[in-house]
């Protein structure tokens, strides 16, 4: 008991000492083995923790916390199926086991598997209805479901809003913060993600051209964690606090007592959300922006930054609770410090094609697999390269997929997850990279345009689906932007066939990315702080949040902006 209590209170060392000592007079106790697992699991002793819990099974197979707990660990080393069949164990011993649903659910997804994990995320609601980041899993999920219309995820999030958001209207207080539309704003970014993550390479130039004359900037972060990543945000925040051990209640209480003028929301339904502080609405105006492609739901939310490219006007509005305020430029890249430098176009070499995808695997389904092999069997000498494979040399299953498919194994190349200046190289060998879908990647893609690489990506009905399409709008390639599956396998084939046209443009991507705005942050915070001042203005006149685009802003200067 005392064991438990230690590790409950995360002094899991001691929870260890003493758990084992119990051990030594009741070696066969099941719960003690499974309790000692949970101990080792918080010290990350994962192989430990794992030998601990399969003990506790061996003395009791009927321990549904146990096979829960097992499997919780595997699914966190990346043994996927293995944890999906200790959470059915766990399931089957008690079907009303709300958290073993969740976690079965993160590890279908994990597996691809969508349509199962969506279901399962159902079934932890309905045991545990309030528990809003199941309900923001079950969002994100959506995104990535195959076959869902944009309808669905719409509802999904107005039901997030109608669960969570809906009880705290009553409470709502007015804002004290001086009208005045002209004065320095105070702005709020709230996020989980300020270590080595992609948002912190869209964040920090940002942050670093901000106009300290006219806006003083604030950070709460929501993750123990730190990196180098977290030390350089912090110092460009003019105050900085990190809030993952306060309650909303509390976080809003703090957002108030700072008077943020504006507060930015980074996450959107992605982990470590604090969605439920901005549903208090501590701040007069807030903004979702970037952290997540799709609606929070909230009410509370005024705003969702995008640009013309990424939600052109008029066509995505009804997607979204939020008003959309449009930038020239959703966001900023910045490229790789060390990137090797670009090569002529293997094509010229090899006499084929070689497409590749560095797309995480949860992106690849199976519907991206077929589609691409429709496209390697029109192309039969094209080879495709696949990066980002997970560690245990399976492949992720996606050989047997293309198997499946017809497509030969020689005409596959893996390659596993590594550092970033080899995963920079990888484009060497590879003419075209290949967009997933129903959620484009991002990153990737701006890695490969740096690296002098296109990406062909199928555009969608959602902005998870039109990340792609964005990014290739502000390069000037809309040539690459496919609307239907046949027109992805057409544009694939026609440019594997026009290899001139490739290699020329391969020599320019660079300074196309150096001339377009997200490789100008400068003109980026420009812009958003003009998007700032327009949405404060509103508030300032008593008027409700509205769509609204912003003209192209030119900073006082942009020198030292653009990429190396």
């Amino acid at each position: 008991m005392v064991g438990c209590i230690a590790s409950q209170s995360g002094l899991y060392d001691i929870a260890v000492e003493l758990i084992g000592q119990a051990l030594k007079s009741m070696p066969r106790s099941a719960q003690a083995h499974n309790n000692l697992g949970g101990a080792l699991k918080g010290l990350g002793k994962a192989d430990e923790a794992i030998a601990s819990f399969r003990r506790a099974l061996q003395i009791n197979r009927a321990y549904p916390d146990a096979h829960h707990n097992l499997g919780t660990v595997l699914r966190e080393q990346g043994h996927w199926s293995e944890a999906i069949s200790e959470f059915r164990a766990a399931l089957a011993l008690k079907p009303d086991y709300a958290k073993a649903h969740s976690n079965l659910a993160l590890a279908l997804m994990n597996c691809r598997q969508y349509g199962e994990a969506v279901n399962s995320f159902r079934s932890a609601l309905r045991l545990q209805p309030f528990d809003n980041l199941v309900h923001s899993n079950l969002l994100l999920c959506l995104q990535y479901a195959p076959g869902l219309i944009a309808r669905e995820i719409f509802s999904e999030a107005v039901a997030f809003s109608e669960r969570f958001e809906a009880p705290l209207q009553a409470s709502l207080r007015p804002h004290d913060n001086a009208p005045d539309p002209e004065r320095v704003l105070k702005v709020g970014y709230v996020s989980a993600d300020f270590l080595g993550h992609s948002i912190a390479n869209f964040i920090e130039p940002v942050l670093a051209s901000h106009d300290r004359s006219r806006f003083r900037i604030y950070g709460y972060y929501n993750r123990a964690l730190r990196d180098q990543h977290t030390d350089r945000i912090a110092a460009q925040m003019d105050q900085w606090l990190e809030c993952h051990a306060m309650s909303d209640d509390q976080l809003a209480e703090r957002i108030r007592a700072d008077g943020i003028d504006i507060l930015i929301d980074l996450s959107g339904h992605t982990s470590l959300n604090r969605l439920l502080t901005f549903a208090r609405k501590p701040a007069p105006v807030q903004a979702s922006w970037m952290g997540y492609p799709g609606t929070t739901g909230l009410r509370s939310m005024d705003y969702f930054l995008a640009d013309r490219y990424l939600l052109p006007n008029g066509e995505f509005d009804d997607q979204f609770t939020e008003a959309i305020g449009r930038l020239p430029a959703q966001i900023s890249f910045r490229p790789f410090q060390d990137a090797p430098d670009v090569n002529d176009l293997p094509a010229l070499q090899n006499g084929f094609i070689t497409f590749a995808s560095f797309n995480s695997t949860d992106k690849i389904g199976r519907s991206v697999v077929a589609l691409w092999s429709q496209l390697l069997r029109a192309l039969p000498d094209a080879q495709l390269v696949l990066g980002a494979m997970p560690d245990d040399g399976k492949n992720a299953g996606l050989e047997k997929w293309f198997a499946q498919e017809g497509i030969a194994r020689d005409r596959l190349h893996f390659y596993g997850k590594c550092s970033m200046s080899d995963y920079l190289k990888l484009h060497h060998l590879v003419d075209i990279h290949l967009d997933a879908f129903p959620y484009n990647g991002g990153t990737t893609t701006w890695h490969a345009i740096w690296m002098g690489v296109p990406s062909l990506t199928l555009a969608g009905a959602t902005a998870a689906g039109r990340t792609g399409a964005c990014i290739l709008g502000h390069m000037g390639l809309q040539e690459f932007v496919a609307h239907s599956e046949e027109d992805f396998v057409s544009k694939g084939v026609a440019w594997a066939r026009d290899v001139k046209g490739l290699a020329n443009l391969r020599a320019t991507l660079r300074q196309r990315f150096r001339d377009s705005a997200p490789g100008k942050p400068a003109r980026i915070t420009a812009n958003l702080e003009a998007a700032l001042r327009i949405m404060w203005r509103r508030w300032c006149d008593g008027l409700p949040p509205q769509p609204f685009d912003v003209p192209n802003e030119e900073p006082a200067t942009e020198s030292g902006e653009h990429a190396p």
